[in-house]
């Protein structure tokens, strides 16, 4: 079993940045193999955004999101990081924060992110 707990999100305007942070909890978590960040909008499907590989390299950003956000890991800490830079309306959503463990997936509990024009 992973916990996965969320912190950082909120309200800003649109070209302002959050940062978004996830900590990972249990006694599988040594078995985590990638970490990411999902986000749904109202009314839509819950959509990936970015994830990272645990160890060695790899990186993926949707479209979407590419140039303007960034995720980032601390192994030592067991936390995974979303740097939002360059808001804008259309990134309002629940972020979530997801751990794929041994082929199981779990989630954080959500965090919202609202993004005023």
């Amino acid at each position: 079993q992973v916990q996965l707990v969320e912190s950082g999100g909120g309200l800003v305007q649109a070209g302002g940045s959050l940062r978004l942070s996830c900590a990972a909890s249990g006694r599988t978590r040594q078995y985590i193999e990638t970490m990411g960040w999902f986000r749904q909008a109202p009314g839509k499907e819950r959509e990936l955004a970015a994830r990272i590989r645990w160890s060695g390299i790899g990186i993926y950003y949707d479209d979407s999101v590419k140039g303007r956000f960034t995720v980032s890991r601390d192994n030592a800490k067991n936390t995974v990081y979303l740097q939002m830079n360059s808001l804008k309306p259309e990134d309002t959503a629940v972020y979530y924060c997801n751990a794929n463990v041994l082929g199981a997936d779990y989630w954080g509990q959500g965090t919202q992110v609202t993004v005023s024009s």
